[in-house]
């Protein structure tokens, strides 16, 4: 198997689908797909699919629950790190680890969202 990347989908469990929506539209400053794939709403982040882009979205979900435990996912930040990481306690989440400087690989912040999932931004500026 030729592995071009480590990832190639991601999902994050959400109690309450349009409160986690507009919860990450806000502190991305994006606009998210609403999709139904089989019987399952969820909203997609945007990447570019013709470049092989990863993608992942948000789900309804309570299996398994959202939580804070277990694997954190690094959603990449293009330009204003400080900006996202600003905007997430006004749309009800919690910065739980400020901008920090992971040598020549960037900068890095986490933050538990309105679902309590501990999610991680990624920088390279």
């Amino acid at each position: 198997m030729n592995k071009i990347h480590a990832l190639n989908w991601f999902e994050i469990h959400a109690a309450n689908l349009q409160r986690a929506k507009r919860f990450y539209e806000t502190i991305l400053r994006i606009s998210m797909e609403e999709v139904k794939l089989g019987d399952i709403p969820e909203v997609l982040f945007s990447f570019d699919r013709t470049q092989g882009g990863v993608g992942g979205s948000i789900l309804e979900s309570n299996t398994p629950p959202p939580g804070a435990g277990g694997t954190v996912i690094y959603l990449n930040v293009e330009g204003d790190l400080d900006g996202v990481l600003g905007r997430i306690a006004g749309a009800g989440g919690t910065v739980t680890k400020p901008r920090t400087a992971i040598g020549p690989y960037g900068f890095i912040g986490i933050f538990k969202d309105t679902e309590g999932n501990s999610i991680g931004l990624h920088s390279r500026t």
